[in-house]
């Protein structure tokens, strides 16, 4: 029931969630009446009366219904209630959301590190501006991007770039076609790449000597007629 209530709450926009929040709330690890309930103290200010009645009112729950929250929430330490002086110097206990807004901060730092982490692994952008002796268009950047996110190893891709510049070439639409035709090979890793071109190394030398054969047959057949 109080799962419900508080859903039906939050569906009626009674309470404020930045978007931030709602992105992070699968990180907080609550259940989603938790983190409702959660939101509804944030509302409230960094510190508050402890006032269940009033809770209780305002979200249409028991006392009970509203304590079992406030336990949870203490327990796995997103609020503190503690005794303090009010402004007319009255012992009254308040609920603290610090250690919500420390929860966030491990958050934040942890999704900055991760991103950080990410773009010092990717240096495919830095590897392609390097080749060309160029800086990418946002275009370019939009072409690279869309080559990761389908799942082509950063690896191949700067394979198929000095294969490009190997060639005297330096664009994308070169680049592209080569990881187009590698794509149709089976080729995912940069092993996979060496073998290609060993075996395309040995077709074409294979080429080379039938060539040099025939030569040989045509001159000595010549040779035979005089």
């Amino acid at each position: 029931m109080k799962s419900s209530k508080l859903i039906e709450i939050f569906k009626q926009g009674n309470m404020v969630i930045p978007l931030y929040l709602l992105q992070h709330f699968k990180d907080l690890k609550l259940k989603l009446e938790e983190f409702i309930f959660l939101m509804y103290l944030y509302n409230l200010g960094d510190n508050f009366v402890f006032d269940p009645t009033k809770f209780s009112n305002d979200l249409n729950m028991t006392l009970v219904e509203v304590m079992s929250f406030i336990e949870v929430l203490t327990d796995k330490k997103f609020i503190r209630v503690e005794s303090k002086k009010n402004d007319k110097g009255i012992m009254e206990e308040f609920i603290i959301m610090d250690d919500f807004y420390s929860k966030l901060t491990l958050i934040t730092i942890d999704e900055v590190n991760k991103e950080t982490n990410d773009a010092s692994k990717s240096d495919i952008f830095e590897v392609i501006q390097k080749e060309f002796g160029r800086t990418i268009s946002p275009i370019e950047y939009e072409i690279i991007k869309a080559w990761i996110e389908s799942g082509i190893n950063e690896s191949v891709i700067k394979e198929a770039v000095k294969e490009a510049t190997f060639n005297g070439v330096s664009n994308l639409r070169y680049i592209d076609k080569i990881l187009y035709e590698w794509g149709k090979l089976g080729v995912k890793t940069v092993e996979d790449v060496e073998k290609n071109r060993m075996k395309h190394n040995n077709t074409n030398k294979n080429q080379v000597n039938e060539e040099v054969d025939m030569d040989v047959i045509e001159w000595n057949w010549f040779d035979d007629d005089e």
